[in-house]
């Protein structure tokens, strides 16, 4: 008999809803599951009270149903707040923060049925695409626990991938839910900016980066999930969205275009590029027509523009904690990185980095007058060792940051542009890696089909 953790999230509703699982069973199979693997991989952090979780699904199973996820064991992203959690972001800085009160996309998923038991590893404060940090240590790959899970939702990817949750919350501003996505075999997407609302702080117009979305073990889980936490909020521009339906694999004769390592720009390591080529050739077989596209403008535009934005961005959000003695020397040498430049762009450098935005926005949209969508790997290099805490060159191209190792993912995030990852294969490694399908703006659904057809694949 499979073991109910290893279904999809739709199909434990399924068998819940059927009455041949009942709520307190796949809580105990899941906390079984977490106590089994969990110490080998370290995704799931802060974990709730086992009594006190397994209560909750009796009590559910007790109840009227709540909401779409109802029942359905969930971990939450340290980056957010769960109320009476702590939210350490990975940091020493906020090492034992309770949180009193829940983010909006957690009070959604609350307020859907979805029982949370604890929260999900990342990178201090979300920077960079490898999980550690030093309040709860490294998260290693599903697949090989001596290597990086990416991140910075990796024990989201592990927790997923081991079945240690239904389904998981993430974020991303560079590529955080598609690296590690596609790290550990399993589908995240970044959904178009707006669709899941960030929380109201003080500034609501100028740092538009960064957005939570779903990760799951399929693209309808993906939606499902999309369909809970997305939204209005407090948002200048409203909410221009059709809500997220569950995909149907419908994508006609959808023309792709193939974007591979922009015209030799990107390094990759061996074996990705052609894996990835092999599972965008999948789509051929299902009626599309795939181009080989030339890089559509000079990689440098859009890099300069992206770091600048992101230091911009980091700055305006932690300069308190360069400011005060006691904290400043509790941040690594990456938050420092990001600060220090941000306090020193002018009103040009900024206005210089908008410039080479729009500029890619405007080849884009030209672009997605063309294709459907565009195609990507997630990741210039596999999974690299545990203790490495970035590479610092691929394939002989030195990484002049500690990002750098991933600019395959900007292009869709600095534009808020809907983005899924979806699994492309092992190398001869035996490690996974991801395809990004990329679409134009507000056009998560078209997305969603494409990964749903190709899932069905």
């Amino acid at each position: 008999m499979t073991d109910p953790v290893d279904l999809e999230a739709s199909a434990q509703l399924v068998e819940l809803a059927a009455g041949r699982l009942s709520v307190e069973a796949l809580m105990e199979a899941t906390l079984a599951r977490v106590a089994a693997r969990n110490g080998a991989c370290n995704a799931v952090v802060s974990p709730r009270d086992p009594e006190e979780v397994m209560a909750e699904a009796r009590a559910a199973d007790r109840a009227e149903t709540r909401g779409p996820l109802h029942g359905l064991p969930v971990a939450i992203k340290d980056l957010a707040d769960a109320k009476g959690l702590p939210t350490s972001h990975g940091s020493p800085v906020f090492a034992g923060q309770i949180a009193q009160g829940d983010s909006l996309h957690v009070a959604r998923m609350r307020a859907a049925g979805a029982i949370i038991i604890g929260k999900t590893n990342t990178p201090e404060f979300g920077l960079g695409s490898h999980t550690y940090n030093p309040v709860h240590g490294a998260t290693g790959n599903a697949y090989d626990p001596s290597v990086s899970c990416g991140g910075s939702s990796g024990g989201a990817a592990v927790a997923l991938a081991h079945g240690m949750v239904s389904l998981a919350d993430g974020s991303d501003m560079m590529g955080s839910l598609r690296n590690p996505a596609g790290w550990n075999n399993v589908y995240g997407m970044r959904p178009s900016w707006g669709r899941v609302p960030s929380e109201p702080g003080d500034e609501l117009y100028l740092h538009r980066l960064a957005t939570n979305g779903p990760m799951a073990r399929s693209p309808r889980d993906m939606a499902l999930f999309m369909s809970v936490i997305e939204g209005p909020g407090l948002q200048p521009e409203g909410w221009p969205f059709e809500p997220t339906l569950l995909p149907q694999g419908q994508i006609g004769a959808a023309r792709l275009g193939w974007l591979g390592d922009w015209d030799g720009a990107f390094a990759f390591e061996p074996g990705i590029l052609d894996l990835c080529r092999g599972a965008a050739d999948v789509f051929g077989d299902l009626g599309c027509t795939i181009e080989d596209l030339a890089a559509p403008m000079p990689r440098e535009v859009i890099w300069d523009a992206w770091v600048t934005l992101r230091n911009f961005s980091n700055a305006a959000g932690k300069k308190p904690l360069l400011e005060n003695p006691k904290t400043r020397d509790q941040l690594k040498p990456e938050a420092v990185w990001e600060i220090e430049r941000g306090l020193g762009l002018s009103a040009m450098d900024l206005q210089a980095a908008s410039a080479g935005r729009s500029a890619w926005f405007k080849r884009a949209m030209a672009l997605f007058d063309e294709y459907d969508a565009l195609l990507l790997p997630s990741a210039q290099v596999w999974p690299f060792a545990l203790d490495m805490p970035w590479p610092k060159a691929i394939a002989g191209q030195e990484m002049d940051t500690y990002h750098r190792w991933m600019e395959v993912v900007i292009c869709a995030s600095i534009l808020g542009l809907p983005a899924a990852c979806v699994p492309a294969g092992f190398g001869d490694n035996g490690l996974p890696m991801g395809l990004q399908i990329i679409g134009a703006p507000g056009r998560d659904q078209q997305v969603l089909e494409l990964a749903e057809a190709y899932h069905r694949a």
